[in-house]
C-alpha cells in the first residue's frame, strides 16, 4: 500500500506525481465538473467504476521504472517522534436545559423558513428553505416526544477545523497526562505538524480533541446538530460533501432519529435528534420498572427504576455522519464522536456498593460519570499530504488505508497513569482498517489484561487475555488493565494486524514480528505508550473483573418464537434495478437479499419489512474469500447463535450482546434479533465505509408500528428548499 521509508527519491517523487494527478480527477469529480459516465467515456474509468491503472495516474499502477506497483507516498511526519506528546482525553460536551435552545425543541420538524445562501447548489435568489433539515410532518416526528420528553439538551456543530479555547476534559490534569485544558489546542495532529485546513477537517464543533457526550438512562437528551460547513460544495478540499446525516450508532430509538443515509441536511441548517435513552423492551418485560438493575442512577447515591430489560444495558456508543454514498470520506474528515451511556449497573461511580453496580474503574467525585480511571480511545489511521494536510482518495473502492496511527486524533501519543485499575472504551474509527491490539512491556513481552464488553456491551463473563480479537470498524471493546504491579515502568498497546490493502487483515502478527519494525504496513506495532508515573492517591475502590467474572448475561429468548428467517448475502458484482438518481447507486459491491440478486445500494428500495414485536434469525453471508465484511445493522441488538453454522465456532467474546458482526472471509454468522419499542426505517451495511459508499447497504424498515407510520413508508428526498417524499422506488420480493 505505502512506499518504505528508505524508498529512492525517484520511486517517491514518481508515487507523488500519480497521486497528485489522480487528485485533481477526483477534486473534479467532487466537484461535479466530472461524472463517472464522463471518465469512463475518456478512458479514466472502467465499467466497473474503478480508476484505470495507469502509470502517472495511479501509484498502484506498473512503475515506469520497474515491474511493480510503487506504492502511494508516506505521510511526512515533520520531525514528530512516536510517543513525545501526551494523549488529550475526549472534549466532554456540555449538558444545558435543553428549554435554553433557540428555537424551542418540538416534536415534529421545524419548518420556520429562512432566506437561502445562494452557494448551495439549486438554489436562486430569494429561496427560502427551513431551518430544520428533518423530513416534515407526524411520520418523521419524535416518537414519544411526550413520554420520554428531553431533559438535557446537547448543541454541536459540524464546522471546518479551528482553535479549541474551551477544551473540557472533565478530570483535572494529572489524570490528562499533565495537559493544561485553559491552553488553547491546535487542530493538528501532532505540535510539530501543520494546523489542518478547515476544507481538509471538519469535525464536531470544528476542533481537536474529539467530543465525548455523557447520557444515563431515563434522561432523554435533545442533541441539535448545526451544519457550520461550507454552503458551495467544492469547498471541500477535493473529498467530503457538505451535507450530513448523524447517526448515533445503536441507539434505541425511532428512525427519525437514527441518521437515516437519506435523511441529510444542509449547511445553514439545523437538526434535533432526541435520544431518550431507555432499555429495549421497555413496553414488554418489566412494564411496572420494579427491578432496581433496570435503572439509573439519581444523582444521590440511589437508583431510578425504569421498564425494560436490565440485560439490554448498553454502555459505549459512538456517533458519526451516515451521508448516502459520503460516509466514509465525511467520518474521514473528523464527523464521528463517543457516548457513554451510565446506568445502575455501570453507573460511573466504583465507589457506590448497593448491590447492583458493578463497581467498574471510574471514580468517585461524582455520582455517575466520573472519569479520571474511565478513559475513551478512539483509533484511526490517517494520510497526509507534503504539506501536512489530510487527503482521502475516493477512487480505492477496495478499502482506504492511512499510513499515520492516531489516538484521539494525536499521532502515537503516551499517556501517563497510576498504578491501579483504569477502564479503557476502544472504539475503531476508521473507515476500512481492522485493529488487532495487544499490550506488552518495555522488553516487548505480552501482558495479561481482561476484556469487559463488544460493542459497547458488558460481557456475559469477563475474557483474560494479551490480545484480543481483530476489531473491525465501528467494533467497541471494553477492557481493563491493572497498573498496579508497574509503578515506574512503561506498557504498550500494539497493533498486530497487517494490512496490504483495504479488503481485509493480510495476517495478524506475533508480538515479536509487530515490534521488530519488519512489516511493510505504517500502522503496525507501538501506538500508545503508557507510563505508570505514581501510585493512587486515595485507593482503588473499583472490583477486580478477571478470573472470569458475571457482568450482564444475554436475555433469554427461548420463549418468545421465531417468526422468520432471513439471509443477507455481501459481496462484489452488484446491479443496479433502479434509475433514481437521487436514492440509487453503482458500485462494485452489493447485498443479496434472500438468494435474490445482489443489488447495489438504493435507499429507496425496501428489502426487509420485520413486524413489530416480533423476533427473527438472519444470517449475514460473505460472498467471497478476498475481503472481509464488518457488518452494523442499526436499531437492535442482536446476539450470535452460531458463526460459519455453529456456536462452537462463536468466542466467548462474541457470546454478549452486539451491532457489528464480523463475516471473515468466506464465512458467516447468524444472528437473532427483536423488533421493538419503536419504528421507521432503517439500514444495514457493511462498515468498512468505502464498501458501504460503494453500494453495500440495504434499507429496512419495522413493519406495523402502528400510526402514524404507512406500509411501506415513503422515502425523504431533502433539497435546500424542503425535504419531499416519494413511493418506494421498489419492493423486494421477500421482504414483507
Amino acid at each position: 500500500m505505502y512506499l518504505p521509508r528508505n524508498a529512492s527519491k525517484t520511486r517517491v517523487r514518481e508515487a507523488t506525481n500519480a497521486r497528485e494527478n489522480r487528485r485533481e480527477i477526483v477534486k473534479a469529480l467532487s466537484h461535479g465538473q466530472v461524472t463517472r459516465r464522463d471518465m469512463v467515456k475518456m478512458g479514466l474509468m472502467t465499467a466497473a467504476g474503478s480508476i484505470v491503472l495507469q502509470n502517472g495516474l495511479s501509484p498502484f499502477a506498473n512503475s515506469a521504472y520497474g515491474t511493480i506497483p510503487t506504492g502511494a507516498p508516506l505521510s511526512p511526519l515533520f520531525g514528530a517522534a512516536a510517543f513525545s506528546q501526551p494523549m488529550p482525553r475526549f472534549d466532554v460536551l456540555e449538558r444545558k436545559d435543553p428549554n435554553s435552545l433557540s428555537p424551542l425543541p418540538q416534536k415534529e420538524s421545524n419548518q420556520t423558513q429562512q432566506l437561502l445562501n445562494t452557494a448551495l447548489e439549486g438554489v436562486s435568489p430569494g429561496d427560502t428553505g427551513p431551518i430544520e433539515g428533518r423530513p416534515p410532518g407526524p411520520i418523521w416526528a419524535h416518537q414519544q416526544f411526550e413520554r420520554f420528553a428531553p431533559k438535557v439538551g446537547v448543541e454541536v456543530e459540524q464546522a471546518g477545523a479551528k482553535m479549541l479555547t474551551n477544551y473540557n476534559p472533565s478530570c483535572d490534569s494529572q489524570f490528562n497526562s499533565g495537559i493544561d485544558a485553559s491552553a488553547p489546542v491546535r487542530p493538528t495532529f501532532h505540535p510539530l505538524m501543520p494546523d489542518q485546513s478547515p476544507l481538509n477537517f471538519w469535525t464536531f464543533n470544528g476542533s481537536v480533541p474529539p467530543k465525548l457526550m455523557l447520557g444515563r438512562y431515563g434522561e432523554a437528551i435533545l442533541m441539535r446538530h448545526h451544519n457550520r460547513l461550507p454552503y458551495s460544495r467544492k469547498d471541500n478540499a477535493g473529498f467530503g460533501i457538505h451535507t450530513i446525516s448523524t447517526h448515533e450508532h445503536n441507539g434505541h430509538h425511532g428512525a427519525e432519529n437514527d441518521g437515516f443515509t437519506g435523511a441529510y441536511f444542509y449547511p445553514g441548517q439545523f437538526y434535533d435528534y432526541h435520544y431518550p435513552i431507555v432499555h429495549a423492551g421497555l413496553s414488554s418485560f418489566n412494564v411496572e420498572a420494579t427491578d432496581p438493575r433496570c435503572g439509573s442512577p439519581d444523582g444521590s447515591g440511589g437508583i431510578n427504576k425504569m421498564p425494560g430489560d436490565w440485560r439490554e444495558t448498553m454502555s459505549t456508543h459512538w456517533f458519526h455522519d451516515h451521508m448516502f454514498s459520503f460516509t466514509s470520506q465525511n467520518v474521514y474528515k473528523g464527523n464521528a464522536g463517543m457516548f457513554n451511556l451510565y446506568s445502575s449497573l455501570d453507573r460511573g461511580n466504583e465507589g457506590i456498593n448497593d448491590g447492583v453496580n458493578l463497581r467498574l474503574p471510574s471514580g468517585t467525585a461524582k455520582d455517575w460519570g466520573n472519569l479520571e480511571y474511565d478513559v475513551n480511545l478512539m483509533l484511526a489511521d490517517k494520510a497526509v499530504d507534503q504539506s501536512g494536510q489530510m487527503l482521502f482518495d475516493i477512487f480505492d473502492f477496495d478499502g482506504f488505508l492511512g499510513d499515520m496511527m492516531t489516538v484521539n486524533l494525536a499521532y502515537r501519543p503516551y499517556m501517563e497513569v497510576e498504578a491501579r485499575r483504569y477502564r479503557f472504551r476502544q472504539l475503531n474509527a476508521s473507515v476500512s482498517r481492522f485493529f488487532k491490539v495487544g499490550l506488552c512491556n518495555e522488553a516487548g513481552q505480552p501482558v495479561m489484561f481482561t476484556q469487559i464488553a463488544n460493542d459497547g456491551n458488558l460481557l456475559p463473563h469477563c475474557v483474560d487475555l494479551s490480545q484480543m480479537d481483530e476489531q473491525g470498524i465501528a467494533e467497541r471493546y471494553d477492557y481493563v488493565i491493572d497498573f498496579s504491579k508497574f509503578l515506574g515502568k512503561k506498557l504498550y498497546l500494539v497493533n498486530l494486524c497487517e494490512h496490504q490493502d483495504g479488503k481485509k487483515p493480510s495476517k495478524d502478527l506475533s508480538f515479536g514480528e509487530a515490534l521488530s519494525g519488519k512489516s511493510a504496513d505504517p500502522c503496525v506495532g507501538k501506538f500508545l505508550e503508557f507510563r505508570v508515573v505514581r501510585k493512587p492517591a486515595t485507593p482503588d475502590q473499583s472490583l477486580p473483573v478477571t478470573g472470569g467474572r458475571v457482568l450482564i448475561p444475554n436475555p433469554d429468548l427461548s420463549q418468545i418464537p421465531v417468526s422468520r428467517e432471513r439471509i443477507f448475502e455481501f459481496g462484489r458484482g452488484g446491479s443496479q434495478t433502479s434509475n433514481d438518481q437521487d436514492t440509487s447507486f453503482i458500485g462494485p459491491w452489493g447485498v443479496k437479499t434472500d438468494n435474490n440478486a445482489m443489488l447495489n445500494a438504493d435507499f429507496g428500495r425496501v428489502s426487509a419489512a420485520p413486524k413489530y414485536g416480533t423476533r427473527e434469525i438472519w444470517t449475514l453471508k460473505n460472498g467471497g474469500g478476498g475481503w472481509d465484511h464488518p457488518i452494523h445493522i442499526h436499531f437492535e441488538e442482536g446476539q450470535v447463535l452460531a458463526r460459519n453454522g455453529s456456536l462452537s465456532n462463536v468466542p466467548a467474546w462474541e457470546r454478549g450482546r452486539k451491532d457489528v458482526y464480523r463475516l471473515r472471509p468466506s464465512g458467516s454468522i447468524t444472528i437473532t434479533m427483536q423488533f421493538r419499542d419503536f419504528g421507521g426505517m432503517f439500514m444495514e451495511h457493511c462498515h468498512n465505509t468505502v464498501h458501504e459508499d460503494n453500494a453495500m447497504l440495504v434499507r429496512w424498515e419495522i413493519n406495523g408500528a402502528g400510526e402514524p407510520f404507512l406500509n411501506p413508508l415513503p422515502t425523504p428526498v431533502p433539497t435546500p428548499q424542503g425535504v419531499g417524499f416519494r413511493a418506494p422506488d421498489e419492493t423486494e420480493p421477500t421482504a414483507f
